[in-house]
């Protein structure tokens, strides 16, 4: 499944009730959903850690939807020709500075 896949996918089951909650409220499922995954990643198995994982990004692709963003196209757009600060493929950017 392609990332626009799947935030289809998401819209599908949830536009409804992700635009009516709006930004803010689905903002604060995703910040929950963090707390999750940080809790799994410090204590969790590698499947909890999975499942995680796939709820954080489906609460982003949640928020992407409700203000009309096409994920793979801004992952594209960013990352699709290295590393947005140094522009290699191999990140060459200080240990300091981000990303």
């Amino acid at each position: 499944m392609t990332i626009r896949e799947f935030q289809a996918v998401i819209r599908r089951m949830y536009h409804d009730k992700d635009a009516a909650r709006g930004v803010e409220g689905t903002f604060m499922w995703l910040t929950e959903e963090i707390g999750e995954l940080a809790t799994a990643l410090r204590s969790g198995t590698h499947e909890e850690q999975a499942l995680e994982f796939a709820d954080v990004f489906a609460w982003l692709a949640t928020i992407a939807n409700v203000v009309e963003v096409d994920l793979e196209a801004a992952i594209a757009r960013k990352y699709g020709g290295g590393c947005p600060g140094c522009g290699q493929l191999s990140c060459t950017c200080p240990d300091a500075e981000k990303p």
